[in-house]
């Protein structure tokens, strides 16, 4: 009897950790990035360490949780840096309800503190013309306003990215 509840005990372990292994194979296929940055990911998916949405990261730091579309790849936040980095499937773009527009290149990274995202690279708005955004920040916790770099300071009323919306597949960054 204990043969037996060993070989399916051990059939049952083997079979999980295949599909474990199967499933951040596909995670890895897609996103593309440095063999560094796989490898740190790969090692927290193995720990198992649980790791926040996105928008949860985002709202604890005082940003609005729709910054970034649904439909991101994953991300990585270095707590002992402040650094984020959030992985797209491809360029792509949201319309928010403010009638303003974002453009999110494949990786988008920035420092993450309170109420701010500073140095952003990989993200553009709609200005006239597509113009870098270098930071985003909320002026206070009760603020109704999101301010956006991009050259220029531009005010955007928070409740439009209280949510994170679909984005669009386009073809350039």
């Amino acid at each position: 009897m204990e043969k037996a509840l060993t070989k399916v005990g051990s059939f049952w372990i083997s079979k999980k950790a295949k599909e474990e292994i199967f499933s951040i194979g596909e995670d890895i296929t897609t996103f593309s990035n440095t063999v560094e940055e796989k490898a740190k990911w790969i090692f927290n998916k193995l720990k198992g360490k649980p790791q926040k949405s996105l928008p949860d990261l985002l709202r604890e730091h005082g940003l609005p949780p729709g910054l970034f579309p649904k439909n991101i790849t994953c991300y990585e936040f270095d707590e002992s840096k402040s650094k984020l980095i959030v992985y797209m499937p491809s360029v792509c773009e949201v319309s928010f309800k403010d009638s303003s527009v974002v453009r999110y290149a494949t990786r988008v990274k920035g420092i993450l503190s309170r109420g701010k995202l500073m140095g952003v690279e990989g993200m553009k708005t709609k200005v006239l013309m597509w113009v870098k955004v270098t930071n985003i920040t909320v002026e206070s916790y009760k603020s109704d306003k999101v301010c956006f770099t991009a050259g220029v300071k531009k005010m955007r009323p928070k409740d439009a990215y209280e949510m994170p919306r679909d984005a669009i597949k386009v073809e350039e960054f």
